[in-house]
């Protein structure tokens, strides 16, 4: 697990996990931070294939996130795979092969490619549903009412 911040990295000091800025210049949004993510991973984890992607201010992350997006893109059906929960779609929840490294660069650098969705238009998409009820698995603590409405739905 690796974290995607730009800034001083030691304010997330006490999560102690390593922190990726990230690779291309410039303010490039999240694919940037899908990016470095990958970059990251075919350096130090070579082993690896596959990256998932989740915003660090989603505290519901469902459990079997990583299995179902995984299963999704079993057997080549689809490249890569999103979530989605209800009628919204969570396109940085998403499980992204490494071999699309290059590309997604090309896209970030060369393109002016922003949108997440703009990218993965490319490619065969899963998209895995969750129920947005009880609680949404995908809801984002953003303010601190959003952290108060996420203190009540974890305590009842």
């Amino acid at each position: 697990m690796v974290l995607n911040a730009n800034g001083d990295a030691a304010r997330f000091a006490a999560f102690a996990l390593p922190v990726v800025a990230d690779v291309v210049t410039g303010f490039a949004g999240p694919l940037a931070g899908i990016l470095s993510g990958m970059v990251w991973a075919a350096k130090h984890r070579p082993e690896t294939r596959w990256l998932l992607s989740v915003p660090t201010d989603a505290p519901f992350l469902p459990m079997d996130l990583v299995e179902r997006l995984r299963a999704a893109v079993a057997g080549g059906a689809a490249s890569l795979a999103c979530a989605t929960s209800g009628d919204q779609l969570h396109p940085v929840v998403g499980l992204w092969p490494l071999t699309i490294i290059a590309e997604l660069r090309h896209a970030l650098t060369v393109e002016d490619v922003r949108k997440i969705d703009r990218f993965t238009a490319r490619y065969r998409l899963a998209v895995v549903a969750w129920p947005a009820a009880p609680i949404d698995p995908f809801f984002n603590a953003n303010s601190p009412d959003d952290l108060a409405i996420a203190e009540r739905l974890l305590h009842g």
